[in-house]
């Protein structure tokens, strides 16, 4: 039973023996193994869906002969029932194992990958270490040095006065001391001829008014507008 749903084993898909696989070759076989595992637990699965499948139809056809009062009849699906129940069990169990066989099988391909990939990063830089090693290192450090110090020496070089531009710092300060007493004399002066000035009174400007121009003078009235003035008077008291 258990040949027909695992299969049969294939010589062929053995390993060798000898130490002269590589790593390619052990993640084919990985890979098989990986596949083969998962193939298994598929069918185991399928029968297992299958037997429980009939412990139903065993339970139904045990419940019928109860109602038809067939108790021998009944039994003997409940005997068929149970027997189904324990091989699915079994299946179940097998199953589980397969399972956890592959999910071992798969880290240990992770972990196998992940230490070739280091073993691989390992044998690269060891490789470029023997193409850098310290001595060259060193070698390097003392040119970039030596151009650092050459490059600062010109610089230098560059920022030094050009022939007969040197000055003399005593005739500098000597010349700078000159322009300051100078300079105080002469402030010295313009005070001194600021309080020898006459002193002018503080008045107040007084601007001239503009010319007013005069009113004509009435014209004098004659005598008829005198004597008609009277009359406009006369006649208002009336």
């Amino acid at each position: 039973m258990f040949r027909r749903i695992f299969g049969a084993s294939d010589s062929s898909s053995a390993p060798s023996g000898g130490g002269g696989g590589g790593g390619g070759s052990k993640v084919n076989t990985t890979l098989d193994q990986l596949t083969k595992l998962k193939e298994t637990a598929t069918n185991l699965q399928k029968r297992e869906e299958l037997l429980w499948k009939k412990v139903n139809e065993e339970l139904e056809k045990a419940k019928e002969f109860t109602r038809q009062k067939n108790k021998r009849a009944a039994l003997q699906a409940l005997k068929r029932k149970k027997m189904l129940e324990a091989q699915a069990d079994n299946i179940g169990n097998s199953v589980l194992r397969v399972l956890e066989q592959i999910d071992l099988l798969e880290a240990s391909q992770v972990t196998a990958m992940t230490v070739q990939a280091m073993k691989q990063g390992a044998a690269q830089l060891k490789s470029n270490l023997k193409e850098n090693n310290i001595e060259d290192v060193d070698k390097v450090m003392d040119d970039i040095n030596e151009q650092t110090d050459n490059m600062r020496a010109v610089q230098e070089a560059l920022g030094q006065p050009l022939a007969g531009s040197a000055y003399d710092e005593d005739d500098l300060d000597a010349e700078l001391a000159e322009l300051e007493a100078l300079g105080e004399e002469e402030e010295a002066a313009s005070l001194e001829a600021q309080m020898l000035a006459p002193a002018v009174p503080n008045r107040p400007l007084v601007m001239p008014s503009a010319p007013v121009a005069a009113k004509p003078a009435a014209p004098a009235r004659s005598k008829e507008e005198e004597e008609l003035a009277a009359l406009e008077a006369e006649m208002a008291l009336a």
